[in-house]
């Protein structure tokens, strides 16, 4: 059985186009105003390694998960979160260990190596 001791972090990427960047921007201002201890990635306004889709990155440590992820969940809207653990296994890590808010989309796993 696999403990949770092996989370070191979680990254949530903020999934965005063109149409909805301006929510994904009001997003996540709201979210770095109520959690300024997150560490808050560049934009990709293009897809990069596995995501499908252009997207912002949120790493946080586990004690903010509760409160980060429940953020992203009451107030998405209809922008597609995907949150995962990073516990040294990328691939386990995007592949087995995800949750998805709004729409699976593909990732592209070969992207990990």
């Amino acid at each position: 059985m696999k403990t949770v001791d092996r989370i070191e972090d979680y990254h949530a990427h903020v999934y965005y186009d063109a149409e909805r960047k301006q929510a994904a921007e009001r997003l996540r201002a709201a979210l770095e105003e109520a959690y300024p201890d997150a560490v808050y990635g560049r934009w990709h306004d293009k897809p990069v390694g596995p995501h499908p889709d252009w997207s912002t990155q949120i790493a946080f440590p586990p004690e903010l998960f509760t409160g980060i992820v429940g953020f992203l969940a009451l107030n998405r809207g209809d922008l597609v979160v995907f949150v995962h653990p990073n516990t040294g296994d990328e691939l386990a890590d995007h592949r087995d260990h995800a949750i998805w808010m709004g729409k699976v989309r593909p990732l592209d796993l070969s992207a990990l190596g």
